[in-house]
């Protein structure tokens, strides 16, 4: 599968008459992973939300393979970009495979059941998730890390060419978060993914934006962006950034009593 390339330019969004975002750009080359992140209220969720149009921004333009998104039909976009975004509610009295199973619907007319090719997408998206096992099961009765696998599964079952995810390692053991994250690598898509955790940013991003109150601090290779100098100046702590001993990439360690030393006078301690 190929990756879809995404260019969001200048995206401003106001809501409750504030402006939450202020002219963000973000670009996904084909099977690019991208990182966003930044402290809470930053806007991370506002990003996304606008990327796969439920938001929609005052200003700036999102283009996916050269095409406004704004003039692609919602049936059509769906099966190119999928998203899981935070705050999902609903689908609770429904089998794990039916949930996955909602993921074919861009591809379906009204009332078309699945054929053999989509049930062998169904358990495949499953499958690759770790859910495989628990297809029939109610997403009642399953623990907040399960439920978030079979809404990665659905958002797979779309087979989309660009994946959007926001905080998609909630609920997630550490085993499932590295799985869930490489995810997008393995299957050649292109992913936009906020994320709380550095060090998993560092790991799996090829580019990360850093967000604050709604702008756009800085983006670029993991290496180049995450620094001492920038946590202290966006999340207002002390650590330290040097390279992991076996893969490289920038390794992110705290010092968590600093903070209060160090930044008493800024307002952290209250």
């Amino acid at each position: 599968m190929t990756g879809a390339r995404l260019l969001a330019e200048r995206l401003c969004v106001d809501l409750g008459g504030r402006r939450i975002l202020d002219g963000v750009s973000v670009r996904a080359e084909p099977g690019q992973v991208v990182g966003i992140v930044g402290p809470n209220g930053c806007g991370k969720s506002t990003l996304l939300r606008t990327l796969v149009r439920i938001l929609r921004p005052a200003s700036g333009s999102i283009h996916v393979d050269g095409v406004e998104v704004e003039s692609i039909p919602v049936k059509q976009s769906a099966r190119t970009v999928a998203a899981v975004l935070q705050d999902v509610t609903g689908d609770f009295d429904l089998r794990a495979r039916d949930v996955a199973a909602m993921g074919r619907a861009p591809y379906k007319g009204l009332f078309a059941r699945d054929t053999a090719a989509d049930e062998r997408i169904i358990d495949e998206a499953l499958r690759m998730v770790g859910v495989g096992d628990l297809s029939d099961r109610p997403i009642a009765s399953m623990s907040g890390g399960e439920r978030q696998r079979v809404l990665i599964a659905r958002a797979l079952a779309q087979q989309p060419r660009l994946l959007v995810l926001d905080e998609p390692t909630n609920h997630l053991d550490v085993r499932h978060q590295f799985d869930v994250l490489a995810l997008p690598a393995a299957l050649g898509i292109t992913a936009v993914v906020a994320l709380h955790d550095l060090n998993l940013a560092a790991h799996f991003c090829d580019v990360i934006h850093v967000l604050d109150r709604g702008r756009e601090v800085c983006c670029g290779p993991p290496e180049e962006v995450l620094t001492t100098e920038l946590l202290a100046e966006v999340y207002r702590v002390v650590a330290s950034v040097r390279p992991h001993p076996d893969t490289g990439r920038p390794q992110v360690n705290y010092d968590p009593g600093a903070g209060r030393r160090d930044f008493a006078g800024g307002g952290l301690v209250g």
